[in-house]
């Protein structure tokens, strides 16, 4: 019995080794995310990560309990047999869960979680962000990853379990029984009244360490059980108390004195969603100059929406901000229920009350995270994608260069046979990372692929500015996120969030800045009120020119949430259950709490869909 109950505690000491080498490993290969750590740093890192690493250790330790269980009554050497099995099985899981998770990192900004499932039905958009040598890096890493770990097992732990019978049996087996009731303790997450979670391991202000405590594979766990209960998730009010702090952030009585920024009621419409476009990228906002010359220019003749923030970090996420005025989900995305996301009110669905006709031209795969289905189910007639552009426009990773989807969509501008009004969108893709494009203009290469796709935008309107239908056209540049540029901005910074919007036309009747904070969902409202339709379908969109509405910017990354007015700035962390900036202290639980009844409002909006 004493060899039995050694080979099960040196299979879960066994595991938690496995998991608390790994951080030291995570930090190295994402140091610069870190800035300078010291030893003690590392040292920390492990020790608060342990809770979590041996929450899982137990949850894999389960399976060899309930072999060791049969072991006292079926001859060892079968038990033997799938218990390598079992190991080498665990091996590839925990190594894929591990190369996938130090690979997305650096580019998320956070551990991995249940989201890169949402990209699986198109893998080669999926892996397009990473360089091929990465892909090679990691795969090679899986392979002697997952060899040394069931090496370790195979070589040290199974030959502990004993293949002779018990004499025994019955007795033995109640103990081994008692064994795993002891083993539930770490499950559980210890004896206190919490269960395991995220945030339990979280120590520092420095988000990079509690990030590195995390285990890769308790998160991943942890964030499908929470896909679909949505209703059930960030309760934070009593319903009467959410209702009253919900109704004081939307949909407030509208004012008497809206300016008017269009000379028509009914102006053909073209949207321009811009990849990855930051505020940080475009010196008319603040930020690196000379790299959008063509925006800076524009701003000048346009309306500029100086305070303009993404509701999100993916591309998904920020359609359905900008396209529905749908708050973007922290844990989950909306875009993967084609079920819920086709009850969603849309800008589109909105302008066919109106006669327009509404297509959609992206360079890329139309059906990576159900984009086409989601188009279609939102009001839009044709969707133009990269199986219509020949093999040969299709050099980039992601498809076809934003240069020849900006020569598409002229074309299809003096096309004779468009009806009027019409709803153009057109999503960018040349500044997605990797950031391969056609163009050689500047060192850094995210700021070069901005540049890239500024430089086609410029000569895009510069060449409808020649057409009649300039005078009857309204265009619409906002971004589809942010990106963290630069590498000191955090994925929780609100510099991540700050994007450009800018609108453009012979139909904007006066150039203006407009510097109230807003959403991408607020483009809803705000365009809707100037062509005279409804929206008070657009629960979380208010006008933005409407001096009555209130002002505020809310974004959400993975499992946290900022929230800016003009008292400052808040930004919570929703593992953890603390706030990472206050900025500053004087209004901090106000906007605290708006930011928390928005997540309730939406979860529970999501869930009843």
């Amino acid at each position: 019995m004493k060899k039995r109950v050694l080979f099960l505690f040196a299979c879960f000491i066994t595991f938690i080794l496995v998991f608390a080498l790994q951080k030291p490993v995570f930090m190295l290969y994402n140091h610069a995310s870190g800035g300078g750590l010291s030893i003690s740093d590392y040292l920390q890192v492990m020790v608060h990560g342990l809770q979590l690493d041996a929450t899982v250790a137990g949850y894999l330790t389960v399976i060899p309990l309930l072999l060791t269980l049969l072991s006292v009554w079926i001859p060892g050497r079968y038990i033997t047999f799938i218990l390598k099995g079992y190991f080498f099985i665990v091996a590839c899981i925990i190594s894929l869960i591990f190369v996938v998770d130090i690979a997305l990192y650096p580019y998320w900004g956070f551990r991995l979680d249940a989201t890169p499932l949402f990209y699986l039905q198109s893998p080669s958009d999926a892996l397009a962000s990473a360089p091929a040598s990465t892909l090679i890096l990691q795969t090679l890493v899986f392979v002697v990853y997952t060899y040394g770990i069931f090496w370790a097992l195979k070589r040290f732990v199974l030959p502990l379990m004993p293949e002779q019978y018990v004499k025994k049996m019955f007795s033995n087996s109640v103990q081994l029984v008692l064994l795993g009731g002891i083993l539930f303790i770490p499950i559980r997450g210890g004896v206190t009244t919490s269960t395991a979670n995220v945030g339990m391991v979280y120590f520092s202000k420095n988000q990079f360490l509690n990030h590195s405590a995390i285990n890769p594979c308790f998160s991943f766990l942890a964030s499908l059980s929470k896909q679909q209960d949505f209703a059930a998730q960030y309760n934070y009010f009593s319903e009467s108390q959410r209702s009253k702090i919900f109704k004081k952030l939307t949909n407030q009585p509208q004012g008497d004195s809206i300016p008017e920024l269009l000379t028509t009621k009914n102006p053909n419409i073209i949207l321009i969603l811009m990849e990855s476009f930051s505020a940080n990228a475009i010196e008319v906002l603040g930020g690196e100059a000379g790299v959008t010359p063509n925006i800076n220019r524009l701003s000048k003749e346009g309306i500029l929406f100086s305070n303009m923030y993404a509701n999100s970090f993916r591309t998904d996420r920020g359609i359905v901000a900008v396209l529905n005025g749908y708050l973007a989900q922290p844990t989950t995305s909306i875009m993967k229920y084609p079920a819920k996301s086709q009850t969603l009110p849309s800008i589109a669905k909105s302008l066919q009350k109106k006669g327009y006709t509404s297509d959609m031209l992206y360079g890329g795969d139309i059906n990576f995270t159900n984009m086409q289905s989601y188009f279609f189910s939102s009001g839009y007639s044709k969707v133009t994608a990269d199986r219509d552009f020949p093999l040969k426009s299709r050099l980039s990773k992601w498809g076809a260069n934003d240069d020849i989807t900006f020569a598409h969509l002229y074309q299809s501008m003096t096309d004779n046979s468009r009806k009027e009004p019409f709803f153009s969108t057109f999503l960018t893709l040349s500044s997605h990372e990797p950031f391969e494009v056609p163009y050689n203009r500047l060192k850094d290469p995210y700021l070069n692929s901005v540049a890239f796709t500024d430089s086609c935008l410029g000569d895009f309107i510069d060449k409808l500015k020649k057409l009649p239908l300039w005078n009857n056209t309204l265009i619409v540049l906002v971004s589809d996120h942010g990106f963290r540029y630069p590498a000191s901005v955090k994925e929780h910074d609100p510099k991540r969030y700050h994007i450009p919007m800018l609108w453009l036309g012979g139909a904007i009747k006066e150039p203006r800045v407009i510097a109230n904070y807003g959403n991408q969902t607020d483009l809803a409202a705000t365009l809707l009120y100037q062509l005279d339709l409804p929206h008070k379908e657009f629960t979380f969109s208010n006008n933005m020119v409407d001096s009555l509405q209130p002002a505020y910017a809310f974004y959400s990354y993975n499992n946290g949430f900022g929230f800016i007015d003009t008292t400052g700035v808040s930004v919570y962390d929703c593992e953890s259950e603390k706030p990472l900036i206050i900025k500053p202290e004087a209004g901090n639980e106000i906007r605290l709490n708006n930011g928390k009844a928005l997540l309730q409002t939406l979860y529970d909006d999501l869930g009843s869909r």
